[in-house]
């Protein structure tokens, strides 16, 4: 099978290993520049028209139960697991919540998030550095139970991937911890374009730091000039109880419905 496409016209390819024998390596295409690109490209839009409509589908799941979904995207680091404790003890009981947790291997975010007052599911997404919206339909029956008003989605720890796939929330929302400067989102402009809401994590650590709020405001509105932007430290309670409010308001609006 090529490993490129997933056809089998590709060419086989072998090499000799370190005991002598030939191993059989996967198929792939000999093409010319433009025709790699152009394969690539085709292969692109088919997966994301692909899961455009999977996300399609768990929107309307969603919409027909009533419930809001938010999809939290950040580096690896920035507090999305610290902030969901907080988000999830301090919301118990007033707002039911369900969570799903993206990571490439180990359930070690959702043994955290678990007893906090929500059920909480796993996705161990091995080798891709993002869920998609197939990832999450496959499971939402069983991960969000009758009643949940609020899904909180935790995709993978990474800027880049998470923000090309449309996995049915209502809102994508970023986080940018202060220590990872002033620059990400001119560096990363596709996720700070498309979350309308950007929280501003670890405020405790701005004695330490030599952090620009000003101009961090600047680059986060030049990429979304109407972007929230939340300042908050989930270890210390520093701007949590607007960051709650704000989830309860979301829900309220009635965006799941």
């Amino acid at each position: 099978m090529c490993r490129d496409c997933g056809c089998e016209t590709g060419l086989a390819q072998t090499m000799r290993g370190l005991d002598g024998r030939d191993i059989d390596l996967p198929y792939t295409h000999v093409l010319t520049e433009e025709k790699s690109a152009r394969r690539t490209l085709e292969l692109e839009t088919r997966v994301l028209a692909k899961n455009d409509a999977l996300a399609a589908a768990n929107r309307r799941w969603l919409a027909e139960r009533g419930i809001t979904a938010i999809n939290l995207i950040s580096s690896p680091g920035a507090g999305k697991t610290l902030l969901l404790e907080r988000t999830l003890e301090l919301l118990h009981p007033q707002l039911p919540c369900a969570v799903i947790v993206g990571d490439l291997q180990t359930d070690n975010d959702a043994r955290r998030l678990r007893g906090k007052g929500a059920p909480v599911h796993q996705i161990e997404t091995r080798s891709s550095c993002h869920l998609d919206a197939g990832q999450v339909s496959r499971i939402l029956d069983t991960a969000v139970p009758t009643g949940t008003r609020l899904l909180i989605i935790e995709n993978v720890g990474n800027l880049v991937c998470p923000a090309a796939f449309d996995l049915g929330e209502h809102l994508k929302i970023a986080l940018l911890a202060v220590t990872e400067g002033e620059d990400k989102p001119l560096k990363y402009p596709v996720l700070f374009h498309q979350a309308p809401v950007v929280m501003l994590t670890k405020i405790d650590l701005l004695p330490h730091l030599t952090w620009d709020r000003t101009q961090c405001h600047n680059n986060i509105r030049r990429i979304h000039p109407q972007a929230t932007i939340m300042e908050l430290s989930a270890l210390r309670g520093t701007g949590m109880a607007a960051w709650l409010q704000f989830l309860q308001d979301l829900v309220s609006r009635g965006c799941g419905s």
